[in-house]
């Protein structure tokens, strides 16, 4: 039973997740306004949910390990292989800052909807499975 609730919250589990690595970006980017020679940086959701719905990592990297005490490396830096981009510059910064809070903010009030409104999603669906249950 557990395995069938799990298949059919799959997409959304992915999708909140690659929101939330999205957000945490955002964030960072939104912290860093006023640091010198940083550079904005984001996911293209789209093209991330895609290669983590068909099992391919577009952001990973693969390690070689030169001496056989090293550990194996694992590209753990973004979930579900989502390729961290920097984002283009609108205005050149006098210190090399790319980043545009007008841009990073209706970036993150949007992905911070999208969010909302995934879980809202999810919410009802879990409602509607208790009630299933439930015999309702």
């Amino acid at each position: 039973m557990i395995d069938r609730i799990d298949r059919e919250i799959g997409f959304q589990r992915t999708a909140l997740n690659l929101r939330s690595y999205r957000q945490e970006m955002l964030a960072s980017n939104i912290a860093n306004a006023d640091t010198p020679h940083y550079k904005a940086r984001d996911i293209d959701f789209k093209s991330a949910l895609n290669a983590a719905l068909s099992g391919k990592n577009e952001g990973s990297v693969a390690l070689a390990r030169t001496q056989a005490g090293h550990l194996p490396g694992s590209d753990d830096a973004s979930p579900n292989g989502a390729a961290l981009r920097y984002r283009g510059e609108y205005q050149g910064a006098v210190d090399g800052n790319t980043v545009n809070m007008d841009i990073e903010r209706a970036a993150f009030a949007e992905n911070a909807l999208q969010t909302e409104a995934m879980l809202t999603f999810i919410s009802s669906r879990f409602r509607s499975l208790s009630s299933a249950i439930q015999g309702q």
